[in-house]
């Protein structure tokens, strides 16, 4: 397995990988539950059913930390033929970003005018 490039856009994390396996048996480890246990517990999981899948192509999961302030974020793993026979796994991760504004504190000094309503 080498890791082939670590690019983070939009605020989502992407990893290439490619492995010596070929696509189908890459595809069944992510999309079958008890092959997937194995590598991606299902404590890390948010739902074990995946939030969409295009089957061979891609699949996306939910995921959520297991300490605070257990953020959620969309795992999507991609899958391809490579070159030389084997796979290349996508893998990128974006947090919920709906979630992640509704987290981030505020600014106690935001230098914005205060305006007053009269009476």
């Amino acid at each position: 397995m080498t890791d082939l490039k670590a690019d983070q856009r939009n605020e989502e994390l992407v990893l290439d990988y490619d492995l010596d396996a070929p696509p189908e048996k890459v595809w069944r480890a992510l999309s079958i539950p008890a092959l997937r246990d194995s590598w991606l517990p299902n404590g890390d999981l948010a739902d074990a059913a995946p939030i969409s899948s295009k089957p061979g192509e891609e699949v996306r999961y939910r995921m959520r930390d297991d300490e605070p302030p257990f953020l959620e974020s969309i795992v999507t793993f991609q899958v391809m033929p490579n070159a030389v026979g084997g796979t290349r796994l996508r893998i990128i991760h974006g947090l919920a970003v709906a979630r992640a504004m509704m987290l981030m504190p505020r600014a106690a000094n935001s230098n914005a005018r205060s305006l007053m309503r009269a009476a």
